[in-house]
C-alpha cells in the first residue's frame, strides 16, 4: 500500500551559509530517496502483470528462505515509501505480507481476518502496483487478524484506523484483488483510463 509523503521546506531568507549547506544537504537526501524509490518500484510488479491477479499459496515452511524474503520485502517497502507490501507484488505466490505498524516492521504469514467491528468508512487508497492512482475504498474500521510471524510463531493483532485498512489492502493482494475492484464504478473507470496508457507503454 502506498503512503502519502510531502516535504515542506521553510526558508527564512537570511542568507546564512549554514542554511544554504543545510538546503543542499536536504536536496541531496531527497534526490537519493527519490532514486531509491524508483529502483524499489522497478522491483514491484505493476498493473497488468498476471501475478497480481493470482491467489497466493499457503506457506508451509518457515525457513531461512522465508526470513530472507520477508527482510527483502521490508527493505523494498521502505525504499518505495510504502506502508505495506504483499508477496504477490514481488512475484512470489506465497501468503505473506509486511507492513509498518506502531513504529515497527511486522510480517504476517498465512494471515486471516477473524473479526471486524465498527462502521465501514470510505477513504482514499493508493497502491505501489498502481502508480499514481488513488481511489476511494470502503472498509471496516476495526479488524482482528491472525497469522504467524516469519519464525512460525502465532500472531494476533487487533487493529483500527489506518493499520486496519493496510492489512485488509495487503490481504486483498494475496487473493488477487486490487483496490480498483473495491471502488465505485466512476472511480474505477477514471483509474482504468489512467492505467491503460501505462499498460500499453510498458509492453
Amino acid at each position: 500500500m502506498a503512503h502519502d509523503h510531502h516535504h515542506d521546506h521553510d526558508h527564512d531568507g537570511d542568507g546564512h551559509e549554514h542554511d544554504d549547506a543545510y538546503d543542499d544537504e536536504r536536496e541531496q537526501e531527497d534526490a537519493e530517496s527519490d532514486l531509491r524509490r524508483r529502483v524499489a518500484l522497478s522491483q514491484v510488479r505493476q498493473y497488468g502483470d498476471p501475478v497480481l491477479r493470482m491467489r497466493a499459496n499457503e506457506v508451509e515452511a518457515f525457513d531461512d528462505e522465508l526470513a530472507r524474503l520477508a527482510e527483502r520485502m521490508i527493505a523494498l517497502m521502505h525504499d518505495a515509501d510504502g506502508v505495506g507490501l504483499a508477496a504477490t507484488q514481488v512475484g512470489i505466490l506465497r501468503r505473506l505480507f509486511v507492513f509498518h505498524h506502531d513504529g515497527a516492521d511486522r510480517v504476517l504469514v498465512n494471515p486471516v481476518i477473524t473479526a471486524s467491528a465498527g462502521p465501514e468508512e470510505v477513504d482514499e487508497e493508493g497502491c505501489l502496483s498502481l502508480g499514481p492512482v488513488r481511489v476511494p475504498v470502503e472498509r471496516p474500521v476495526e479488524v482482528t487478524i491472525e497469522g504467524r510471524d516469519a519464525g512460525g510463531e502465532p500472531v494476533t493483532l487487533e487493529l483500527e484506523g489506518l493499520p486496519a485498512r493496510v492489512v485488509q489492502h495487503e490481504l486483498d493482494h494475496l487473493d488477487g484483488t486490487l483496490i480498483i475492484d473495491r471502488t465505485d464504478p466512476a472511480s474505477r473507470r477514471e483509474a482504468l483510463s489512467r492505467l491503460r496508457p501505462r499498460l500499453i507503454l510498458s509492453r
